[in-house]
């Protein structure tokens, strides 16, 4: 697919455009790539069918970037591009993944010591050349260097929401093949790790060379590693491999319990076998030579004597003990989720109106949407202060009028570093919800960082806490608090903790989410969606709260409008 390619485009753009200080442009082309991000249909396919016309009608696209999506697709670059990167020859794009790393620092450091890439950041930042710059120092150094062995830490693995779209939509067009009877993803994919190394898929299919012909020629495939009678290797355009293994339809069961994993998970089940006098592999479930289970993997889990495991439980932490005493839990599903509570609107930066936000969450079968604009302390996020939030409810008032779904008036307001909010108590007070949480000062000490949260789940007007930890995957890891204590305040003031579904948040972890289950705490599935592309985004939250063994009545968010609002009146 085209539009990871140019995602990374126009947020290169928008960075050059920045350092050059030009207004407005730069928030037109970020806007663009969180829009391309969040688009399920390939921009390139968009354009072949209806021309730049139709690549305009893609939300957050103007004229100027639709002529520039339509020259990449035509030629396989954007000629403006090319001569920002001649003027200023930044792997911008990488640079600023370190966390505290922006467009100008980067400018900066290039000027100044010709820093072109993370090597030459980490080789300045290790020979202290960066410390005595202006608008930098000795700590900047050090958390250059913190950030680039994080970075090095997470090398080889990409974000599940960075490959879910791009998988799901291959996986759809192998299935729509008339030779291929089954197919599916496998792996840690499959399992919805929030990280993922390389694909596997397995496809079931009497002519697995038409297959693999297909699979090979896809425009998205930038090299074919080895291609065999059933199996085909390939590196996709946006960096990442995928292996397609075509197999016999007897042990297409047997073949995705394997791959999907994980390995810790496989070695549980085959002790299981062996304890059965039975032999588990990719090929069956075999008593002796004789195969008696393999066509499905419900079939060799009742073989075993266990139920089927949901892939997100897979991960060796008791699930294959629950499944031999027949008590694995019903989890969420998928269309469990009745309304999403964190999108961001228009008022403070977002894409979309609330209009737009209201009408796309009604397509997807919601009751109700909250929007949650950022409050006056993010200035960068054009967060509102009290005269603009009740402005705003003004409108979401008028809006419910003839919305078809209910609008629920919220905000994300500012966790202050005293743990006080930025938005005062009697404004909170007219909201239907209050979200809280922190965007600043994301180093402090354990015991300060935990006090101040726990001072804002106290705070009566307090609904719900995002993304508790803070934590930017492959990017910045989370903040020191003390998360037992956490679950006790949260728990002990009934209040809701957030798994956020943004690809690079997915925080709640889900090790977390098992241990907020465990003591009774209650949960939401959010999207924090800015666009409202992001909206679908849900699906990987969903996946979050699986992998950590919530059931449905662990979310709010599953509960319709009247219990949910009852629940924030407690």
């Amino acid at each position: 697919m085209a539009n990871r390619e140019l995602s990374k485009i126009f947020r290169e753009i928008a960075g050059f455009l920045r350092m050059d200080n030009i207004p407005f442009k730069p928030q037109a082309y970020q806007r663009a790539a969180k829009v391309l991000d969040g688009l399920e249909d390939d921009a390139g396919e968009i354009y072949k069918r209806g021309g730049i016309e139709a690549v305009k009608n893609i939300e957050g696209v103007g004229e100027s970037i639709a002529s520039k999506i339509e020259e990449y697709v035509r030629t396989g670059k954007i000629k403006s591009y090319e001569e920002l990167k001649r003027r200023m020859p930044l792997d911008l794009s990488e640079i600023i993944r370190i966390e505290g790393m922006g467009v100008k620092k980067a400018r900066t450091l290039y000027l100044k010591l010709g820093v072109k890439n993370i090597k030459e950041l980490e080789k300045a930042a290790k020979d202290h050349k960066i410390s005595g710059l202006e608008g930098f120092g000795a700590v900047s150094e050090k958390n250059i260097l913190e950030g680039i062995g994080f970075l090095k830490s997470k090398k080889g693995r990409f974000l599940l929401g960075d490959v879910f779209f791009i998988v799901e939509n291959l996986v759809k067009e192998l299935g729509g093949l008339e030779e291929v009877k089954r197919v599916e993803p496998a792996g840690s994919f499959r399992r919805r790790k929030e990280t993922v190394g390389d694909i596997d898929i397995l496809a079931v299919s009497e002519n697995p060379g038409r297959v693999i012909d297909f699979f090979s020629s896809r425009n998205e495939v930038a090299k074919v590693w080895g291609r065999g009678a059933t199996k085909c290797s390939v590196r996709i355009k946006d960096g990442f491999d995928i292996d397609l293994r075509v197999v016999p339809e007897k042990c297409y069961g047997s073949a995705l319990q394997y791959f999907t994993g994980s390995k810790e998970h496989n070695v549980a089940t085959r002790r299981i076998a062996i304890a059965k006098g039975l032999k588990l592999s990719e090929y069956g479930l075999f008593k002796g030579k004789t195969q008696i289970a393999g066509r499905t993997e419900q079939d060799v889990y009742k073989k075993l004597g266990m139920q089927w495991i949901p892939p997100e439980m897979r991960e060796n932490k008791g699930e294959a003990e629950l499944a031999l005493e027949d008590r694995i839990p019903e989890l969420i599903g998928y269309k469990d989720i009745k309304g999403d509570l964190h999108c961001h609107s228009d008022w403070d930066g977002g894409k979309n109106s609330i209009r737009e936000i209201a009408e796309s969450a009604e397509k997807m079968g919601y009751e109700y949407v909250g929007i949650a604009d950022h409050t006056k302390y993010l200035k960068i996020e054009r967060g509102l202060d009290e005269d603009q939030i009740r402005k705003r409810n003004k409108e979401i008032d008028k809006l419910n009028k003839t919305s078809k779904i209910r609008i629920l008036k919220g905000c994300e307001a500012n966790i202050l570093k005293d743990g006080s909010l930025d938005i005062k108590g009697d404004v909170l007070a007219e909201l239907d919800f209050v979200i809280a949480g922190v965007h600043s000062s994301l180093k402090m000490e354990e015991k300060y960082m935990t006090e101040r949260i726990i001072k804002a789940i106290k705070d009566p007007n307090v609904d719900i806490i995002s993304h508790p930890t803070g934590r930017i995957i492959q990017k910045r890891d989370e903040c020191r608090i003390n998360m037992e204590e956490i679950f006790k305040a949260a728990k002990d003031f009934n209040k809701v903790l957030e798994i956020n579904s943004f690809p690079e948040r997915l925080d709640l972890k889900d090790e977390y989410i098992r241990r907020a289950k465990e003591k009774g705490v209650k949960m939401i599935i959010n999207t924090d969606s800015h666009i409202i592309s992001h909206l679908g985004y849900i699906t990987l939250g969903i996946s979050q709260a699986r992998r950590g063994w919530a059931e449905k009545k662990d979310i709010i968010n599953t509960q319709p409008l009247e219990r949910i609002l009852e629940y924030f009146k407690r």
